[in-house]
């Protein structure tokens, strides 16, 4: 078990898992020098802000909306592809506001979520081996021995194209953007063109008699500008050790060490040993911290984590995110909800089910069926609902673009539609119509299990 002295390098002396061999060391060292010079992306401040928020999640007073691209690239960088996330990100939590009639948190899987882990090191086409593809933080996707060398100088387009994606993030949320009225005029447009646009009418004309009502009381974003703002926090998968011990820094205010390459990191499914690096990482810092929990999870190990991940125990700190597929949630998750709560443990309860749900179509493509997805957020709830426990929230690899990676949906994309648009660097993700699909579906869910009621997703099935 992780014990002893804390260093934000004492990961160094632990076993590594699904970190690349960087042939040149000298170059690394550079390049970790130059990123420990630069400033923090995040501020300390900000990460306690996001952690109060969790702990009003972890005790069923908010929701956590989590999303974003599985894996950003530096081909697809632009402006318009941010907006367009994060617009969809609004538009979802808008929705989800409504069904669960309490604040959604809002995290995005940007502005850092570079690397990926991989089933294997190495691999083989034809008589060529070559290192995987391990996200654009460390090498290119093209099968040449040049782009598969893993390159450190690449943290360091990694580290400005963040900073930029911030920059633009945060304007969006404080600069008018994130108008509510605008939001729900975005839901409106959506409902008007959907093919089940029937189907989630009533909800928006719910909505929009609310937001009628405010205004006639005044509450309107020329007289509230917090109506015109939002906040939006960052997160991604703390793979890459050396990115994220140079981008840590000791608080000021508190003497306290926190990560400023995002406001939340999590721990991955292949990467939660607990005598590993990325564990050892983890516990020292001071930000909200997340962990992938797939089928292979034992509760009793489960406990020894929460315990090193957070020792104090204290609400916020940890968001435990359960990626089991929709064929093994009811097997899997209940045990582990079952044993926090006999335990004691403060955590969030988050859903992944993009994770556990990938299949190879027929015509070769790597995708995930969105009933497939639905099924296993239903789960997710029925299992907190059976053990009186919160489920907190909802974890989903999306874009803003109108791709064709997921199949399924009001949209009915099928096999033969995924050659059209399949765009994604490595997984498959929901498109913009899909996403807010499902944020209306789990806005039902939300909304049933407040008021104590069959859902009307199954009443009509």
């Amino acid at each position: 078990m992780a014990n002893g002295t804390w260093s934000p390098e004492s990961w160094r002396g632990k076993p590594v898992q699904q970190v690349p061999d960087y042939p040149d060391l000298a170059a690394l060292t550079s390049v970790e020098a130059e990123l420990a010079a630069n400033p923090p992306l995040v501020f300390a401040g900000e990460a306690r802000k996001l952690k109060a928020s969790l702990a009003e999640v972890s005790e069923g007073k908010a929701f956590l909306l989590q999303g974003g691209d599985c894996a950003e690239s530096f081909a697809e960088f632009s402006a318009n592809n941010i907006r367009d996330t994060f617009k969809v990100l609004l538009q979802m939590a808008v929705v989800l506001t409504f069904g669960a009639a309490c604040p959604v948190v809002k995290v995005g899987r940007m502005a850092g979520q570079f690397a990926k882990p991989r089933s294997a090191p190495m691999e083989k086409i034809g008589d060529v081996e070559l290192p995987s593809y391990r996200g654009d933080i460390v090498n290119g996707m093209n099968f040449t021995a040049e782009d598969r060398t893993p390159d450190p100088t690449r943290m360091m387009r990694a580290y400005h194209q963040s900073a930029s994606t911030l920059n633009l993030l945060r304007a969006f949320a404080q600069g008018g953007f994130a108008d509510l009225h605008q939001v729900h005029q975005w839901n409106l447009d959506f409902v008007a063109g959907s093919a089940q646009g029937e189907r989630y009418k009533a909800l928006a004309e719910r909505l929009d008699e609310t937001l009628s009502f405010m205004a006639a009381c005044g509450l309107t974003s020329e007289r509230v500008p917090t109506i015109a703002e939002t906040d939006f926090y960052t997160s991604h998968e703390g793979l890459l050790l050396w990115y994220e011990q140079a981008l840590t820094r000791r608080d000021s205010l508190t003497n306290k060490w926190y990560d400023c390459s995002a406001h939340m990191i999590w721990i991955g499914d292949r990467t939660r040993q607990i005598d590993g690096a990325h564990v050892e990482y983890c516990r020292g810092i001071e930000n909200p911290i997340g962990m992938k929990c797939g089928p292979s999870s034992d509760p009793d190990e489960l406990i020894r984590l929460i315990d090193v991940l957070n020792p104090k125990n204290e609400a916020g700190r940890l968001t435990l995110i359960a990626r089991m597929g929709s064929d093994k949630a009811m097997e899997h998750l209940p045990a582990l909800v079952r044993r926090v709560k006999a335990e004691g443990r403060k955590v969030v309860w988050s859903c992944d089910p993009m994770h556990g749900n990938v299949i190879k179509s027929e015509s070769g493509f790597k995708t995930r069926p969105f009933d497939r997805i639905l099924s296993e957020v239903r789960q997710f709830f029925d299992v907190h609902e059976a053990e009186g426990t919160h489920a907190g929230g909802v974890h989903f690899e999306m874009t803003g673009q109108d791709v064709t990676e997921c199949l399924g949906g009001a949209q009915e994309i099928s096999d033969a539609d995924l050659s059209a648009r399949y765009h994604t660097h490595c997984d498959p993700r929901l498109n913009g119509a899909q996403a807010l699909e499902l944020a209306f579906l789990i806005a039902e869910e939300l909304k049933a299990g407040r008021v104590g009621r069959a859902r009307p997703s199954q009443a009509a099935e």
